[in-house]
């Protein structure tokens, strides 16, 4: 299974959420990123329809694949401000300030 993790880290004069080496726009607040990026990754396990779809891969060739959109990634929150790892993606769970 794919693991996607977001880490919330200082960024731009703020805060914000990152996964690999792309970083969300800048937040206020630690909160405010650390809430953004809860939300994000529980996005994340929400599936959809299942569905043919085709890309370009970095060569310029075409490729076309069956995607099962029940197959959702695990995911995981990680507070760059602590590095304190939250297994919990969910948006109602209580923000640190």
């Amino acid at each position: 299974m794919v693991k996607v993790t977001y880490e919330v880290v200082p960024h731009d004069g703020g805060w914000a959420y990152k996964l690999a080496d792309v970083y969300s726009e800048a937040f206020p607040t630690h909160s405010d990123a650390l809430q953004a990026a809860r939300i994000v990754a529980a996005e994340q396990q929400v599936g959809g329809e299942s569905a043919e779809i085709s890309y370009q891969d970095e060569h310029g060739r075409w490729h076309e694949e069956y995607t099962d959109g029940g197959d959702r990634p695990e995911t995981e929150v990680i507070d760059g401000r602590w590095m304190k790892r939250s297994a919990e993606a969910s948006p109602e769970a209580s923000p640190e300030a």
